[in-house]
């Protein structure tokens, strides 16, 4: 009985307008469903005749479906496309919003790719276009041991990104007056001692240290290799190639090593699983980075450094700080009279960011995904344990690709609101004032960014300015974005501006935010994604423009 009614189901179809035929799902709470988004769209009319079909199979996933994702509503996976064990686990694809099917299908392919190449587990991104998330998908296992598959609200560690988060703490209490960043930090830390470089007394600031310019160090205490570090990346800037002797001196090691050669053929195989796409291998070497010590408060953590010399002259030269965002967290504690941790977790619920966490192990977090790396023989194992207490502001939150969307879409809202004139006192105010951001995203003199050799640093974000030496050549876009790595984790975050055109602006016809931003959070560390998230950017962005044309 149960398989005729089965059949008879499969069988029967509704016609729609336009000649799109709805197949009626096996079940009634499915069939409601699709009858009444069917009534929400077209009202008035009379249900559509039942009519019996041929021997086709039911597919109830396919204009339902697209019907349910233009009215916002979230559609479970289907029954039967959960990842087999033993296959590769990617969340069944949805169809793409109208519009952007294009870009979405190369940016997935692009994924795919990096995925592969540097065998992330998991990987998850999200893109929103004018403020409005147009894709967020995972791809890849959240838990390879439990066959977990990633999805658009799987939690992961957004490492470095969380010095953005911090900024914006920084910037709103500037704004309100609290917080002067040109003033010593003992002025609101008086347990960082004050410091000597060189026998001479000097200052460190909250402005030098949202920009890494405050001499303080990061995980790597001999200053010696620092600065052999600094000199080895300028002279890579300058000399791009190899000279002639370094390359006859590999030619002839090449030609020693050649009855090895598979043996380091495999060997290097096994190597570039971390540092193919990476480029700062050499800090996870770093005992610090795997502190496992639990920090009651951001002042107790002070305690890892705040003795330490300084390795230069506040503001003479740049060297990126985690340590210097846990002083920073400090100065916020002082000044805002809370707990670091709890002025940051109002601050996110004030954006809306509610999948947005401390890193803490012992609490139960919905979603989180697990960490991993690889081992010397090259096998996936899970990431060692640490404790992230010792740097929540520089590197200790938890996040989704949407909280991070939202996050981006709030400071695009802020920075260009204020251009808006014509708009009768409609729009509301960005948390922040437009000036303020503008002043966060200005790049700042002496500073440098590894991920992009076009942009500077400004107040924790990296920035690319508009530039194009010249006529129908390469043409350098403004952005802002920032990269992470963690133990077991990867992140960027990437905010592409639209060039606002005065005539628009004025009409009325167009709202902030408008550009393109995208979130790409993976579980692997060692993993550079920015270029990645600026051609699913651009991606985007032509194909928004191209609908324009169109």
């Amino acid at each position: 009985m149960r398989s005729e009614l089965g059949r008879a189901s499969a069988r029967e179809r509704l016609e729609l307008p336009g000649g799109h035929p709805l197949r009626r799902r096996r079940g009634a709470a499915m069939h409601g469903l699709a009858r009444g988004l069917w009534r929400a769209a077209a009202p008035g009319r009379l249900s559509a005749p039942r009519r019996g079909g041929g021997s086709a199979r039911a597919r109830p996933w396919g204009w339902g479906l697209t019907l349910g994702l233009a009215l916002g509503v979230k559609v479970p996976t289907p029954p039967g496309c959960e990842a087999d064990g033993g296959q590769e686990a990617e969340t069944n694809p949805q169809p793409p919003p109208r519009g952007f099917g294009a870009a979405i299908e190369r940016s997935r392919d692009l994924l795919r790719r990096i995925k592969d190449e540097a065998g992330i587990p998991g990987i998850l991104v999200g893109v929103s276009v004018d403020g409005k998330e147009v894709w967020s998908e995972g791809l890849g296992y959240a838990d390879v041991e439990n066959r977990v598959v990633c999805k658009p609200e799987t939690v992961m560690r957004i490492a470095s990104i969380s010095k953005c988060l911090t900024m914006l703490a920084v910037a709103k209490l500037w704004e309100e007056g609290k917080l002067d960043l040109d003033a010593p930090v003992q002025k609101y830390v008086p347990e960082f001692p004050e410091k000597i470089y060189e026998g001479e007394k000097v200052a460190v600031t909250t402005r030098l240290l949202v920009s890494h310019l405050s001499g303080i160090r990061h995980y790597e205490k001999d200053i010696t290799k620092v600065k052999e570090e600094k000199e080895n990346r300028a002279r890579k800037l300058t000399k791009p190639c190899q000279d002639k002797e370094q390359k006859e001196k590999e030619g002839k090691e090449i030609e020693k090593t050649d009855s090895v050669k598979p043996r380091k053929e495999h060997e290097g195989e096994v190597k570039s699983r971390n540092s193919k796409l990476g480029k700062r291998d050499k800090e996870f070497e770093q005992e610090e980075y795997y502190l496992k010590e639990k920090f009651e408060s951001v002042i107790e953590s002070l305690k890892i450094f705040k003795n330490d010399p300084l390795f230069f002259k506040p503001g003479s030269q740049f060297l990126y700080s985690t340590y210097g965002f846990t002083l920073l967290s400090a100065v916020v504690e002082r000044v805002s009279g809370q707990k670091f941790t709890d002025y940051m977790l109002k601050m996110f619920r004030d954006l809306d960011m509610l999948s947005t966490v401390l890193d803490d192990n012992e609490a139960m977090i919905y979603n989180r995904a697990r960490c991993y790396v690889y081992n010397k023989k090259g096998r996936l194992v899970n990431a060692p344990y640490v404790d992230n207490s010792y740097k929540w502001a520089g590197g200790g939150f938890l996040s989704s690709v949407g909280d991070l969307l939202k996050f981006g879409n709030a400071l695009l809202y802020s920075y260009q609101v204020g251009q808006f004139k014509n708009t009768n006192g409609k729009l509301l105010p960005g948390y922040l004032k437009p000036d303020t951001v503008a002043m966060m995203w200005t790049p700042v003199p002496k500073t440098e960014v590894t991920w992009d050799r076009d942009g500077k640093y400004a107040m924790a974000w990296a920035v690319v300015e508009k530039k194009q030496q010249y006529g129908c050549c390469r043409q350098q876009r403004h952005y802002a974005s920032h990269t992470g790595g963690a133990v077991g984790a990867s992140s960027v975050l990437l905010i592409l501006p639209e060039e606002l055109d005065s005539e628009a602006i004025d009409t009325g016809l167009v709202a902030p935010p408008r550009g393109i931003i995208v979130s790409i959070i993976c579980n692997m560390q060692s993993v550079s994604l920015n270029s990645t998230a600026l051609k699913i950017a651009r991606e985007f962005d032509k194909e928004k423009w191209a609908q324009y044309v169109d």
